[in-house]
Parts: C-alpha cells; structure tokens; sequence
C-alpha cells in the first residue's frame, strides 16, 4: 500500500497510496520559509517532505520532526534514511503538546490540521481524520506549543484555511507568536482564496506585511501555472516581492 515518487533532482518520496499524499500546501509551505536557519521543528511531520525540502534546499541546518502517528513517525524516519539525512533529520513520535525539546528551535513551521473535530466529514480512514481534524490539539495547543519551544524571536510559520483565519491569528496573538507576513493562496484570478501563508516572531512587536496574493494558475482551466508559480516550482522559494 506504497508507492516511491520523485520530487525533484534531489528528492524521493515513499507514501502511502491510501494515504495523506505530498500536495501543494506542503510545495508552498517549503518554499514560503526564507532564509537560513539552524534548528528547525515540524509540528506533524507525515512523510517528512516539508522538513526534507528546507534541509535539501540548505533552508535549514537540523531538523526535528514532532508526529502523533507512530505510522507516520516511521515513514518520516524512513523517508529520511532514503534519501542520505538521517544525520540532520529527527523523526519523533510524540505528542506536541507533551514533547520536552533538549534546545530552543530558531524556527517552527507546520501544515497543522485545520478542521474542528465537530466540523467537516470524518474519513473512515483514522489517519487522514487525526491529520485533518484537531483530535490531538487545535491550532491553540499548535501555537502555545510553538511559543515554549522556540527561542526569542524565532519564526513560526505555518498554511491555514482562509475560513479559520482568524483562529490562527487569535492562537497566534494569544500565545505571544506576533504576525508579521501573510500571503493569500487563489487557485486563479476569479477564486477565492484558499488557503494563506502566514509567518509570525516569538515576542516581536506588532506590525504586519501583507503581500500580494498568489495565483496558481493563469486561467480557470487550471492547465498553466502563473509566472509567480513556476518561479516557487523551479526555485523552492517565493519571489522577492513575497519576503520581508
């Protein structure tokens, strides 16, 4: 019930056929982040692509991946040894919201779940329900377990649902995480967006940039990406004008 795909010149990935499988979200997430930085945490790290993307991409020093999943916390440990970083990628199972880091991490980044446990349709499957649905922590444990493991000043950044936005930024605020970027995701001019980018410091001051949207694709035949798009697919990294 495995597959092993190519990511890129530097990538392979094993993933579950039935499973929660590497999408857009997790591309942009990766490519959102800037910058270079030393310790990094995953919070739910699944097959480990995001923390395998910063790592190949020179992002990121060392990374901890943090999963609830003990499934999932193999597959990242598995994914990592496939591809030669085992030495600078740590899968973990665990809860978050228990886990005691032996260090403070620069940055924090994470594709938390983004469905309340009484909302939405509940997948048969447990694991794409536990991955969706804020069964093991909402998006308040997510931020306050952020703020205890990160140094001061250090990064949290994370995707969201545009329609639980305001719980991001309220969890954020709440636990002392100060936004300070966010960028708006629409599939194509005429939609709405789907989801956003949203980047905050660990006892910063307030002050926010909100950059210009991004627009996966040129049209609503979803068959060619945007100029920003393929710039994000061939660099993993936004263009300028999306970083502070």
């Amino acid at each position: 019930m495995e597959r092993q795909d190519f990511v890129n010149d530097k990538l392979s990935l094993i993933q579950e056929t039935d499973g929660l499988t590497f999408g857009t979200d997790a591309l942009l997430l990766a490519g959102y982040i800037n910058g270079k930085f030393g310790r990094g945490c995953e919070f739910g790290s699944g097959s480990g692509i995001i923390s395998m993307l910063l790592l190949t991409r020179e992002k990121l020093a060392h990374a901890t991946a943090l999963e609830v999943q003990e499934k999932y916390a193999d597959l990242t440990k598995r994914n990592a040894e496939l591809n030669g970083l085992t030495e600078r990628l740590s899968a973990v199972h665990t809860d978050l919201r228990d886990y005691k880091p032996p260090f403070e991490f620069d940055i924090i980044y994470s594709n938390p779940p983004y469905m309340k446990t009484d909302s939405g349709k509940k997948n048969v499957d447990d694991k794409k329900n536990i991955a969706r649905h804020e069964v093991c922590g909402d998006i308040y444990d997510f931020c306050r377990a952020a703020t205890r493991m990160l140094k001061f000043g250090g990064c949290f950044t994370a995707v969201y649902r545009t329609d639980r936005l305001v719980d991001m930024i309220d969890a954020m605020r709440t636990a002392r995480l100060e936004p300070k970027r966010i960028t708006f995701v629409h599939a194509d001019t005429e939609s709405e967006p789907s989801m956003a980018l949203i980047e905050g410091k660990s006892g910063r001051r307030c002050g926010i940039k909100v950059t210009r949207p991004l627009i996966i694709y040129t049209d609503k035949s979803h068959r060619e990406y945007t100029d920003d798009m393929k710039y994000i697919m061939e660099n993993g990294s936004f263009p300028s004008g999306y970083k502070r």
